[in-house]
C-alpha cells in the first residue's frame, strides 16, 4: 500500500468533506474564553511579551513565578492560542530536538543532557497542568510510529535500538502486535514510545495557561498588534495598535520577549532563519461504539507513519479522530495570509488517505478542516538569541514540536534576558544558530525541489535522490 496511490480512486473521500466547517475544531467550541480588551494609549512594564501562543504564555507565567513583583504585560494580535497553539494535533513530546535521531546528528556532545532536560520539561508541564487545574485532557499515552511500506521496517528497528541506548521505554511491534493496538490494514510493524509523548487538547492548554497567568497577575491585552520596536534610552518602546477602531499606543518596557512563531518577525534579522510552512488537518465526527470497536485504539496513543511526507493522527477524548500532515506547503516570499489556511487539494488527499488507513470507517464524515502555519528552520528545532544589547530575547523554529518545547524555550529566553551563565545558556542548542535559508527566488526553488524529491523517495522505496543526499551531507533539508 502506498499513500501516493490510495487503494481507492483519488478523490473518493471528497464527499466526507462536504459539511466540514472551515475552522479549527479545537477553537470552535463554546468554552472558548471571551477576548480580553485591547491595549489603548501608552503604558509601561518591566517585561513585555509579544505573542500569546504557548511560547509567550509560558514566558509570562514563568517570569511571574520567578518574581511576583515583576510587572509582566503580554500583548497578542489575535486571541491567545488562536494560531499554531490552537491548531496543532496535541502531541506534547519530551524531545527538544525534533526527535532523538535529529538531536544525535546535530548535538552529539550534549544529546544526553538535552534528553534529560526534555524529560524534565515534560514532567514540569504535567505538574503545571495539575497545579492550575488545566482541563486539557493531558494523558501520557505515548506515540506509535508505524511502518506502512516494507522499507520503513528497518528504519523503525534502528530507531528503537537507538531509543533504548538513551533509556527510552520503547516496544518494537510486529504487524499483528501493532494492529492489536490500532487496527489498520496498512500497518506492517511499529514502535511504541511509551513514556515521552503526552496527548492533550491544545486549545484548552493555551486557555488554561492564559487563565493561570492572569491569576498570577500578568496583564494580557488581546487584539493588540505590535507595529515596531525601538530603543528608548535604557528601555525598549513598542508601538501598538489595539483593535480595528483604536488609535496607536505604545509600551515602554525594560525588557521584551519576542514569541511570534512563523509570523513576520519584528526583528528583520530573523527572516533569514525562519520559513513559514502551512500544515493541514481534518477532524472526524464522533465515532459510534461499533466504529470505535472496529479500530481498537484503547490506549489512545498518538500515531505517525514514517514516510518523508508523514501523517500524524490521534483520537480525542470525545471519540473523534484528528488526521493531519502529509503536505507541508511554502508560499513564495514567506507569505502568510488567512486565505492560505484552506487548501482543497490537500484536504481531499487527506480524506483519501484516511479511507485507505481505516477502510472499516467508510462513511464516517469530517466535521472540521483547517490549516495553520508552522515556523521551521534548517535544523528543525528551536534557535535562540538576543537583540538590543540583551534587552530583548527570542525563540523560533520549533518546526511543529512546540507544544512541549516552548516551555523549555521560555525558560531559555528568561535566562538570556537575565544575562546569567546557566546550564541552559551554555548549551550549543542555545548558543548556535542554524544555517540560514537563501534569499528568494532560490529559497522557494530549493524548498519546492526538496518537497518533490521527498515525494519521489516515498514512492520509490525510500531511495533518496542526489539532491536529498547533498542536503544530508550539508546538514540541511526540509521536512514535513
Amino acid at each position: 500500500m502506498s499513500f501516493q496511490a490510495p487503494a481507492r480512486r483519488p478523490g473518493a473521500g471528497r464527499p466526507a468533506l462536504a459539511d466540514a466547517a472551515r475552522v479549527p475544531y479545537w477553537l470552535d467550541r463554546p468554552e472558548r474564553p471571551d477576548p480580553l480588551p485591547p491595549l489603548t494609549g501608552d503604558t509601561e512594564a518591566d517585561l513585555l511579551v509579544v505573542g500569546g501562543g504557548y511560547s509567550g504564555l509560558w514566558t509570562a507565567l514563568l517570569a511571574k513565578r520567578d518574581d511576583p513583583d515583576r510587572d509582566v504585560l503580554l500583548v497578542e494580535a489575535g486571541t491567545c492560542g488562536w494560531a499554531a497553539s490552537g491548531r496543532n494535533g496535541g502531541f506534547c513530546a519530551a524531545s527538544l530536538t525534533h526527535g532523538l535521531a535529529n538531536g544525535v546528528d546535530r548535538f552529539p556532545d550534549e544529546i544526553d543532557e538535552l534528553e534529560r532536560l526534555g524529560r524534565a520539561n515534560l514532567d514540569a508541564i504535567a505538574a503545571t497542568v495539575a497545579e492550575f487545574g488545566i482541563d486539557c485532557d493531558f494523558a501520557r499515552t505515548g506515540e506509535l510510529s508505524v511502518a506502512v511500506e516494507p522499507y520503513q521496517l528497518d528504519g523503525i528497528a534502528a530507531d528503537a535500538a537507538q531509543a533504548r541506548r538513551y533509556g527510552h521505554d520503547v516496544r518494537l511491534l510486529d504487524a499483528d502486535e501493532v494492529r492489536a493496538e490500532v487496527d489498520s490494514p496498512t500497518y506492517l510493524g511499529g514502535m511504541w514510545d511509551r513514556d515521552r509523548v503526552a496527548m492533550l487538547d491544545p486549545a484548552r492548554l493555551a486557555w488554561g495557561l492564559r487563565r493561570a497567568a492572569l491569576g498570577l497577575g500578568v496583564r494580557i491585552h488581546e487584539h493588540t498588534r505590535v507595529t515596531g520596536l525601538h530603543r528608548d534610552f535604557a528601555a525598549l518602546r513598542a508601538g501598538t495598535v489595539g483593535g480595528p477602531d483604536r488609535g496607536p499606543g505604545s509600551v515602554r518596557a525594560r525588557q521584551a520577549v519576542l514569541a511570534t512563531s512563523a509570523f513576520p518577525p519584528l526583528l528583520r534579522r530573523l527572516r533569514a532563519w525562519i520559513v513559514p510552512v502551512y500544515d493541514y488537518a481534518l477532524m472526524t465526527e464522533p465515532l459510534t461504539d461499533p466504529q470505535r470497536a472496529s479500530i481498537g485504539w484503547a490506549n489512545r496513543q498518538g500515531i505517525a507513519d514514517t514516510g518523508n511526507q508523514f501523517h500524524y493522527y490521534r483520537i480525542t477524548g470525545d471519540g473523534r479522530i484528528l488526521f493531519g500532515g502529509y503536505d507541508a506547503v511554502y508560499h513564495y516570499g514567506n507569505r502568510v495570509a488567512p486565505s492560505l489556511e484552506q487548501r482543497d487539494a490537500t484536504f481531499t488527499a487527506l480524506a483519501d488517505h484516511f479511507r485507505t488507513t481505516f477502510p472499516q470507517l467508510d462513511g464516517l464524515r469530517f466535521s472540521h478542516r483547517w490549516g495553520g502555519v508552522i515556523d521551521t528552520c534548517t535544523r528543525f528545532c528551536p534557535f535562540f538569541g538576543t537583540a538590543y544589547d540583551g534587552r530583548l530575547s527570542y525563540a523560533a523554529g520549533y518546526t511543529g514540536l512546540g507544544v512541549g518545547a516552548t516551555r523549555f524555550g521560555a525558560r531559555v529566553m528568561l535566562d538570556l534576558l537575565a544575562g546569567r551563565d546557566t546550564p541552559l545558556t551554555r548549551l550549543d542548542l542555545v548558543r548556535r544558530k542554524p544555517p540560514p535559508f537563501p534569499p528568494e527566488p532560490v529559497r522557494a526553488a530549493g524548498i519546492h525541489l526538496t518537497r518533490w524529491s521527498l515525494a519521489r523517495a516515498d514512492a520509490h522505496g525510500g531511495r533518496r535522490n542526489r539532491w536529498l543526499r547533498t542536503l544530508d551531507r550539508l546538514g540541511l533539508g526540509f521536512d514535513s
